[in-house]
């Protein structure tokens, strides 16, 4: 048994062959059927290395019963714990980009609320350093946060 993570097409080629890898209806259907199972909590949805790639997919469980109650077990427990440290890797490299999202749009939203509050001291007939000052320095160091964070991607 090898350990990786398939998508759609991978699987299709290794049951079909590469031929209907090509058939984009068929691939289609796939997903679809892939995407019920992972609601039964047959299959889990790995999250995606890069945006233009296919999802990947993973058993829940290497053991199941089939239509005549007997227990088929597809890996031996050392596969099935090397297959789960794998997917909590996977998992854990998702929450971390979501958390740095996260802190993204925090910055970004403090960012704007600053940029507004120098224009709006700006446009007042009064300039009043007590706002325009803090304001700006805010802007200064979310702007530099920013830079750092998208840098760090």
């Amino acid at each position: 048994m090898d350990l990786m993570f398939p998508d759609v097409r991978d699987l299709i080629r290794k049951l079909y062959g590469e031929e209907k890898t090509l058939d984009l209806q068929f691939v289609r259907k796939i997903q679809t059927i892939l995407k019920k199972m992972e609601k039964s909590n047959l299959v889990k949805i790995l999250p995606k290395k890069n945006p233009w790639q296919l999802q990947r997919y993973a058993l829940s469980s290497y053991k199941f019963q089939d239509s005549d109650k007997n227990i088929v077990v597809l890996a031996t427990d050392q596969q099935i714990k090397q297959t789960q440290d794998e997917l909590r890797s996977a998992l854990t490299q998702q929450d971390d980009s979501k958390r740095d999202y996260r802190k993204t749009l925090a910055v970004t939203l403090v960012l704007v609320a600053s940029y507004a509050v120098v224009v709006w001291s700006l446009v007042q007939p009064i300039i009043n350093p007590i706002v325009f000052v803090p304001g700006l320095s805010v802007a200064i160091v979310s702007s530099l946060v920013e830079g750092e964070l998208l840098a760090g991607r």
